[in-house]
């Protein structure tokens, strides 16, 4: 089946290749769930191809649209004054009225829409939404019979049409009428769904009859272009897996990773307050700066004058390497945006700074702001991006407890990272010392000693393995003996 191309960045990949040419498409969702921008985007995206379009407003006015998606930086006058846009307002003319059937047909508004489509050569229709377009029929046969007439009528105009129409709730039925989606071959249902009072939108195709498409929810973000669509990367076009080794920027943690850190690795170094992973992630940054490398860092919990006034510590210079193009600093609150808003945001990002390292600090203050679920598909995507692009990523996690444990962070990121380090407060003979251990390192030999390791001005010196027996992570004895909840055994 021929489709055509939406213009929503990541909805083609979703349906596989677009809309089904010629067809209605019916848009469900719940108040806020981006139907109005979804139809006026899907617009929008033809105008950018050469394609004019035709937006039917049912309920607001012509006015109004223009005005909501300037948001977005769409002219909307200056796409009518070429020719590419047309508005028929149907909302003027809808007084709430319920009629009884056969007092009303939409015969009138079905050839104003025919006249706009015909004076424009229009191959794109919106409707605004079918609910104020049959608010008159009181009767859901009527109803029915007129919504099927609406859609082949458009067929017959050889028009690839959007429908919106209003759901009661996210995971309800699907619409208000319960017939939309039984008239229609295309039915797709937009979610703005709210759980642990964190909002989540998503998109899911329920059918496309005739035609292959992705299957489940998937994220999206309503940003300052529209919307983008967050689709499931394809393992299968990563780029090719390199042996080139890289530093860490301490030759004696390269030392324990037989060399160095593959180029192309994603890197989690998980730790408490206090370990030292600010450190490790700007000795990974200087160490890349120094070779000529660009690198991006996303701070979620120091500003960027911390984050300056910190590498001076260490005699690194920050802002003299940003200066110099080869580092930038985005520096923001987990809580200004959704989990899809940031990853959209970061993909943005990287491909206008085109780094080769990448440093999120941390991914558990993004966990704040997202459901599990939410952010489990948070992580798979944000660390598909990376292999997509061949980078070398340093993810920081901090654990629950003061001397380690488990974080839910981490059982998100147990396979989908390359290198897992581990830093530790650790209690020996009565001493509390730092530790280190590489507990992971995909495709290659490491060492797996428990390092004793200390900072100072120079930055981390590793030290000789441990000669006590020591759980590196674990509670003392006298926590574990009073049953501590935050103790999980980690590496012995």
């Amino acid at each position: 089946m021929t489709k055509v191309a939406t213009g929503i960045p990541g909805l083609d990949s979703v349906t596989k290749g677009g809309f089904p040419a010629g067809r209605a498409v019916v848009v469900a969702g719940t108040t806020g769930s981006a139907k109005t921008v979804l139809a006026a985007q899907f617009l929008r995206g033809g105008i950018e191809l050469g394609e004019s379009g035709v937006f039917v407003s049912c309920e607001e006015t012509p006015a109004n649209i223009r005005a909501n998606v300037r948001g977005f930086g769409w002219d909307v006058a200056a796409w009518e004054a070429a020719g590419s846009w047309a508005f028929v307002d149907a909302s003027r003319s809808l007084d709430g009225t319920v009629l009884h059937a056969g007092a009303y047909d939409l015969t009138a508004l079905l050839a104003r829409i025919q006249a706009a489509v015909t004076k424009l050569g229009a191959t794109r229709v919106a409707v605004d939404s079918l609910d104020g377009l049959f608010a008159q029929f009181g009767q859901d046969a009527q109803f029915r019979i007129e919504l099927h007439r609406v859609i082949v009528h458009l067929a017959d105009m050889g028009v690839t049409t959007v429908l919106t129409t209003e759901r009661s709730h996210d995971y309800g039925p699907i619409s208000t009428r319960g017939v939309e989606e039984f008239v229609s071959d295309n039915l797709i249902l937009l979610r703005n769904n709210l759980t642990a009072e964190k909002r989540r939108r998503t998109i899911e195709i329920v059918k496309f009859r005739g035609t292959r498409h992705g299957t489940g929810e998937f994220g999206f973000s309503v940003n300052g272009s529209g919307i983008t669509v967050i689709p499931h990367l394809d393992i299968a076009e990563t780029r090719t897996l390199t042996d080139e080794r890289t530093t860490s920027g301490n030759a004696e943690l390269d030392a324990m990773c037989d060399g160095g850190l593959f180029r192309d690795s994603i890197v989690l170094v998980s730790g408490s307050a206090g370990t030292g992973k600010t450190l490790m992630m700007t000795t990974f940054i200087s160490a890349g700066v120094a070779t000529g490398e660009r690198c991006l860092v996303f701070a979620f919990e120091e500003r960027r004058e911390q984050l300056f006034r910190n590498a001076r510590g260490w005699g690194m210079d920050f802002e003299a390497m940003e200066r110099d193009g080869l580092l930038k600093i985005v520096a923001v609150y987990p809580e200004t945006a959704t989990l899809e808003d940031h990853l959209v945001t970061k993909r943005t990002l990287i491909e206008e700074f085109e780094p080769t390292r990448v440093v999120i600090d941390s991914l558990s203050a993004l966990e704040r702001v997202g459901t599990v679920d939410g952010f489990r598909k948070f992580i798979v995507s944000l660390c598909a991006t990376f292999k997509h692009r061949g980078l070398t990523a340093m993810m920081t996690s901090t654990t629950p407890t003061f001397l380690g444990g488990a974080s839910h962070t981490e059982s998100h990121l147990s396979t989908v990272t390359d290198l897992i380090i581990l830093l530790r407060h650790s209690e020996v003979a009565g001493t509390l010392r730092r530790g280190l251990v590489v507990l992971k390192m995909r495709g290659s030999r490491h060492d797996k000693d428990v390092r004793e390791f200390t900072v100072d001005s120079q930055g981390l010196h590793m030290g000789e393995p441990f000669s006590e027996p020591v759980g590196l992570g674990a509670a003392t004895a006298q926590e574990a003996a009073h049953g501590d909840p935050g103790h999980v055994p980690q590496v012995q």
